[in-house]
């Protein structure tokens, strides 16, 4: 008999990774997932569960679990690829034997590649020039989609086929996906939010009242969303899932691993006890040092970004470099109405008179 099922795979074995998993298989997906640790995969496929990561979570029983990429990849028409940033690169390397051009690539990783500066859809593009290529984006805490709750994504792509296909394979009554054509602006903004995360965790253990935190926010969408538009994304996008939806959620949520790193580095702790104590990929860190590079060499004016870095690298106490913040200059609340440079100058001009 033929199997006209959709054939998923999945790379990675980490939480999100795991959910999307059996997001597919409840949809009736013949879907696959690739670990790198065998002894893992074999967890997986006898126990239905991911000791590692989500360990209560009751995976799909469908869902075969493998070490071998070829295993996984072999006929597969929708590939998630759901692997830290630092590791992408790799793995995509090594998975390139087994892919081929019909195949849709999903990126569903919030991270940055430091050589180049380059978003993980614009590796899986370079790497095999495929054109079927798309990025997994939104307010997506893996420990809450596991428990079926309510949750929206996006799925990014110039190309409608991989957006249709990806909304076919995981939506449900729980899962909702939405579409978008500015895969650049929804990639940087699952990357950009992980830095305010940080700072908001920070915000939460200073003890810092709800205006604080509320100012936090809103200056944090417009700085990541000044960046991103310099970069060529549509500020349009900052309003959606994938921008402040995303964005709320990370600085909101003790689940996000940002926000946990944060509030351990508000708490007195060093970086990397911060980390350690974490025991998970925390992608904010890095993103931090990568953008903060970026803004200063485009000069893209972004304060809380600088004082975070302060912070995380050169010791700068946390409440110190909140009060600092608050004297940086006033400009225009939403500069893609009233520009700031606008505003500066009618200050300077106001000062001078």
């Amino acid at each position: 008999m033929s199997d006209d099922r959709l054939k998923v795979a999945v790379l990675g074995g980490g939480s999100f990774g795991t959910a999307l998993t059996s997001i597919a298989a409840d949809n009736g997906a013949r879907v696959r997932q690739w670990l790198r640790d065998p002894e893992l995969a074999a967890t997986i496929n006898r126990e239905h569960r991911n000791p590692r990561y989500l360990p209560d979570f009751v995976i799909n029983p469908a869902v075969e679990a493998s070490d071998d990429l070829e295993t996984v990849l072999e006929d597969a028409e929708l590939v998630f690829v759901a692997i830290p940033s630092k590791a992408f690169l790799t793995v995509v390397r090594q998975a390139r034997a087994f892919l081929h051009p019909e195949q849709i690539l999903v990126s569903t990783t919030k991270g940055i590649q430091a050589d180049g500066f380059k978003l993980m859809s614009q590796i899986l593009e370079e790497e095999t020039g495929f054109a079927h290529i798309g990025v997994l984006s939104g307010p997506n805490l893996a420990a809450e989609i596991a428990e079926k709750q309510l949750t929206a994504t996006v799925i990014a792509s110039d190309d409608a086929l991989t957006r249709a296909k990806v909304q076919n394979a995981l939506g449900c009554d729980y899962f909702r996906v939405y579409a978008s054509n500015d895969r650049y602006g929804v990639e940087l903004g699952g990357a950009l939010k992980n830095i305010y995360a940080i700072a908001a965790g920070m915000a939460a253990a200073l003890g810092m009242g709800e205006n604080t935190r509320s100012m936090l926010m809103t200056r944090a969408l417009a700085e990541m969303s000044r960046f991103a538009v310099s970069q060529g994304a549509n500020p349009m996008t900052f309003l959606g899932l994938a921008g402040v939806g995303d964005l709320i959620v990370t600085c909101s949520s003790q689940h996000s691993r940002n926000y946990r790193v944060g509030f351990a580095l508000g708490e007195g702790r060093s970086l990397d006890e911060a980390v350690e104590a974490l025991g998970q990929v925390a992608e904010g860190v890095n993103t931090v040092s990568l953008v903060r590079e970026k803004s200063r060499e485009e000069g893209v004016y972004m304060p809380l970004c600088e004082g975070l870095y302060q912070v995380l690298f050169n010791q700068v106490p946390a409440r110190q470099m909140a009060t600092l913040l608050m004297r940086n200059e006033q400009s225009s609340d939403v500069e893609f109405t009233l520009a700031r440079a606008d505003v500066v100058e009618a200050k300077r001009r106001e000062e001078e008179s």
